[in-house]
C-alpha cells in the first residue's frame, strides 16, 4: 500500500480546519470536536445549538459534493478493508471517544491550542496507538 504525500494540500486543509475551529470558538464559544458536534446534533440542548451543529455537519457532507461539482468526479478513496471491519473500527473509535472524553479533532486541534494537559495526554495516546495500529496492520498482518 502506497501513501500519497501531499504537503501543500495538507497544509491548506489544516489551515481551513484551524480557521473553522477558531471561528466556532469565537462566534459560539464551542470546541470543534467532530464527535461532540454530532452527539449534540442527535440530542441538542436548544434550537440555536441545533442550527450551528447542522451547519457544521452539512459543511462536512457538502465538501466532497463541491469537489465533485468543480472537478467532475469525487476523489478516489481506496478502503482496503471489508464493510464489517469498517463497522468494527467505528465501534472501537466510538468507545475510545467516550473513554477519552473527546476525539482527535477536539483534543488535538482545540485542546492543544488551549494548552490543555488532558488534551496533550489524549493526543499522545491517540498517536501512540495510531502508530501501533498502522505498524501492526501493514507489517505484522500484511494487509
Amino acid at each position: 500500500m502506497e501513501t500519497e504525500f501531499t504537503p501543500l494540500l495538507s497544509a491548506i486543509g489544516g489551515c481551513l480546519i484551524g480557521l473553522s475551529a477558531v471561528a466556532l470558538m469565537y462566534f459560539h464559544g464551542r470546541i470543534f470536536g467532530a464527535t461532540g458536534i454530532l452527539a449534540g446534533l442527535l440530542a441538542p440542548s436548544s434550537a440555536q445549538d441545533f442550527s450551528w451543529r447542522v451547519a457544521v455537519v452539512a459543511g462536512m457532507i457538502s465538501g466532497p459534493i463541491a469537489v465533485a461539482l468543480v472537478t467532475g468526479s469525487l476523489p478516489d478513496v481506496d478502503i482496503p478493508v471489508s464493510s464489517n471491519m469498517l463497522v468494527l473500527g467505528g465501534l472501537i473509535v466510538g468507545i475510545g471517544v467516550t473513554l477519552g472524553s473527546g476525539c482527535t479533532s477536539g483534543h488535538g486541534i482545540c485542546g492543544l491550542a488551549r494548552f490543555s494537559p488532558r488534551s496533550l495526554h489524549a493526543t499522545i495516546t491517540f498517536m501512540i496507538f495510531t502508530f501501533i495500529s498502522v505498524y501492526s496492520v501493514r507489517h505484522i498482518l500484511g494487509l
